[in-house]
């Protein structure tokens, strides 16, 4: 609605309890959730039992803690694993990426543009059986051929990176190329009237205006691959990220743990959010 139209007093309480009511639709699960986490109860549900910490500090069966949980903490070293390697490939070719569809023109360019959009309207779960099968293949026929086994082609944290960065290397390069398309080119004609070579040029101007949106596409990139499931899914193999793991204790019985996690992952995304926030700032602050 916009703010320079005339509005009754009617309408304007009818659009603020709208937002109200779609804020507290986006904020109520996720109180709950927090909420269910310091319960003294076996169950993620009520009656309330009472306060406890033993969901996060808890060291003995059954209320083992997050914190004292070897197989959460396994999850999510594997799940930073991923998404670090996820990112910096994604971060990486949606630079390279960017340039090429920004700065030059060769044959088929639109053509080369849908395909490098196609993996974000396609499913998670086709991406992650296309990869899979795909890989399996080779695997299959070269141990038929040679006699030999490559295991980095069966499932695995390999496949997952690979199916995580074949989507999020597309939201990177989108992130990056709205801000390299503002870019004064005018700027790199300067630097190299001064005598900079390219890759100085490059150090020293380009990358440090894109800066920004490197920052805001890792964050982007970061929470993507860590939160995933569709695709990790479907290529994992015995080293099960977090979401896998936490699907898995869920089959076995919610726990107020699961709680926990969530509440753990919902403080450590806020904390990228404000970084990122932090550098859309900086961004605004600089001269353009």
């Amino acid at each position: 609605m916009l703010a320079s139209l005339p509005r009754s007093p009617f309408v304007r309480g009818v659009h603020k309890a709208y937002v109200a009511l779609f804020i507290l639709y986006l904020a109520l699960p996720l109180v709950v959730v927090a909420f269910f986490a310091f319960n003294d109860s076996m169950y993620p549900s009520l009656p309330w039992k009472g306060f406890t910490l033993n969901w996060f500090v808890g060291t003995k069966d059954p209320m083992l803690g997050l914190f004292n949980d070897p197989n959460v903490w396994r999850g999510m070293g594997n799940s930073l694993l991923v998404a670090v390697c996820t990112t910096a490939l994604a971060l990486f070719v949606g630079t390279t990426t960017s340039f090429l569809f920004e700065r030059y023109e060769f044959p088929l360019k639109k053509f080369c543009h849908l395909l490098m959009l196609a993996p974000l309207v396609i499913p998670g779960v086709i991406i992650g059986i296309s990869i899979l099968a795909f890989s399996s293949g080779i695997a299959n026929r070269v141990d038929d051929a040679f006699n030999v086994e490559v295991d980095w082609l069966r499932p695995g944290l390999f496949l997952v990176v690979l199916g995580q960065f074949s989507f999020i290397a597309t939201v990177a390069t989108l992130v990056i190329s709205a801000r390299l398309r503002k870019f004064d080119r005018s700027l790199e004609e300067a630097a190299y009237d001064l005598g900079a070579t390219p890759w100085e040029v490059l150090a020293t101007v380009t990358l440090p205006y894109l800066r920004p949106a490197l920052i805001g596409s890792g964050i982007i990139s970061f929470l993507m691959s860590f939160e995933n499931f569709n695709t990790t899914l479907m290529l994992v193999g015995s080293d099960p990220p977090l979401t896998i793991t936490m699907f898995d204790r869920m089959r076995e019985g919610s726990t107020p743990l699961l709680n926990a996690v969530s509440l753990f992952l919902m403080l450590a995304s806020a904390a990228l959010g404000l970084i990122s926030i932090l550098a859309q700032r900086d961004r605004n602050a600089a001269p353009q």
